[in-house]
């Protein structure tokens, strides 16, 4: 029986991994590495600053910068990385700041007597004392319900996509305004496609270009830095979120659901406006699937209906990290979670669900720990306070139970 089980080995996961590891715990560490940033397009890049992009490790020694320069490459602050950079960058840190990982997938975990059990999609069962769910982002795709019931063939999310050709010289509309709408459709355009971007938002947010990194104190005193960009604001949601854990619940989801809201990176403004064409202020009402097109009927923020036909629509509409949507875990225990008002699984102030011994990492924590949550830079601060959680944890197990752990991990008893 492991001590830890990780299942997910994205950003977070990987950075659990390391920080269980250097503590002593026996753990094993399920997933295929950075599977999402592996199968992003070619051609995106990180919105994120690069050294805000670290996967955490107890040393600091697997950084970003560190990955780049033995590559022969700068990470500079204001220039965006590469997002199969990034990718890359996972793969070294999980082969240097990680025990071997296990890239079978995980079908189920449920609660067992003195842990949990997990049953991988080749029938093998694991046992462990805790478990740190690590799952990313892709159990949690939102796709407007007006548009679920018309098949893949004609509506897809922007995470679907591990290259765009399939789309060359075809009419495309992307729905949304955030960063994932954008750079898919300045990608698109760029490739020779038909593209539009439909938003609710009667305008585009851009992000401005970031300030110098050394600049006179007194700017940085008004305006620091932070990993989730310039202000104290962002300053306390990056570099705070154990403060932010205890603010009010209602606060806590009014800020994870409307701060850094929808926002284009300032690098791929002049990738859009001159060749996408924008549908503004504009929502989808009703959606029709026929010979090969979709007409799609939209309201004005004033109230016009109007209607266009596209041949596919890609749904750049985020995530909605909600309990009901854990569906690796059993419903038994998926029905034993706390929620919060958001339907997100209520964390404590070391990851610990309300189920002992079940500790959650990454989007699905945003609700009790802030927006960092939801980029790499929420990582650092994850993997330190959820790996101590883990050891309290364990270290409140009854004395027998810890017997038989200590046995188990005993060659001479094996």
């Amino acid at each position: 029986m492991y001590d830890l089980l990780v299942v997910g080995a994205g950003p977070y996961g990987l950075s659990v991994a390391s920080h269980a590891a250097a503590a002593g715990l026996s753990l094993r560490v399920l997933g295929r590495p950075m599977a999402s940033w592996r199968d992003m397009p070619d051609g995106m890049f990180l919105k994120s600053e690069p050294w805000a992009s670290n996967l955490s490790d107890p040393e600091d020694r697997w950084r970003l910068d560190t990955y780049c320069a033995g590559q022969g490459v700068r990470a500079r602050h204001g220039e965006p990385i590469p997002v199969e950079m990034f990718a890359s960058y996972g793969l070294w840190f999980a082969r240097n700041a990680v025990p071997e990982v296990d890239e079978r997938t995980v079908v189920r975990v449920s609660a067992v007597p003195g842990g949990f059990e997990a049953v991988l999609a080749d029938g093998e069962i694991l046992h462990a004392r805790t478990v740190a769910l690590a799952v990313g982002v892709l159990p949690f795709i939102e796709v407007p319900a007006v548009l679920r019931e018309l098949g893949p063939a004609y509506v897809s999310h922007s995470s679907h996509h591990g290259d765009l050709d399939r789309f060359r010289g075809r009419d495309v509309t992307v729905i949304g305004g955030g960063q994932a709408a954008l750079e898919t459709a300045a990608l698109l355009a760029e490739q020779g496609s038909r593209v539009r971007v439909l938003a609710r938002a009667g305008r585009l947010n851009w992000n401005d270009v970031p300030p110098a990194w050394e600049r006179p104190w007194w700017e940085s005193a008004r305006t620091p830095h932070s990993g989730l960009g310039c202000g104290w604001r962002n300053w306390f949601y990056a570099e705070r979120p154990g403060l932010f854990h205890r603010l009010p619940e209602t606060t806590r989801a009014r800020i994870a659901a409307t701060a850094l809201g929808p926002a284009g990176a300032w690098w791929v403004r002049d990738r859009v406006e001159p060749a996408v064409e924008l549908l503004l202020g504009h929502e989808v009402a009703a959606a029709h699937a026929s010979d090969g097109a979709v007409r799609l009927e939209t309201v004005s923020r004033d109230g016009e209906a109007t209607s266009l036909e596209t041949e596919h629509v890609i749904a750049a509409t985020g995530f909605k990290a909600t309990r009901e949507r854990l569906g690796l875990l059993s419903d038994e225990l998926r029905g034993d979670l706390a929620a919060v008002a958001d339907g997100s699984p209520e964390v404590g102030r070391d990851f610990e669900s309300s189920v002992p011994g079940l500790f959650m990492a990454g989007l699905v924590t945003a609700s009790g720990f802030g927006p960092a949550m939801r980029f790499v830079h929420g990582a650092t601060f994850t993997a330190g306070t959820l790996v101590r959680g883990v050891r309290r944890r364990l270290g409140t197990m009854p004395a027998p139970v810890r017997q038989q752990r200590r046995e188990a991990l005993d060659p001479a008893r094996r």
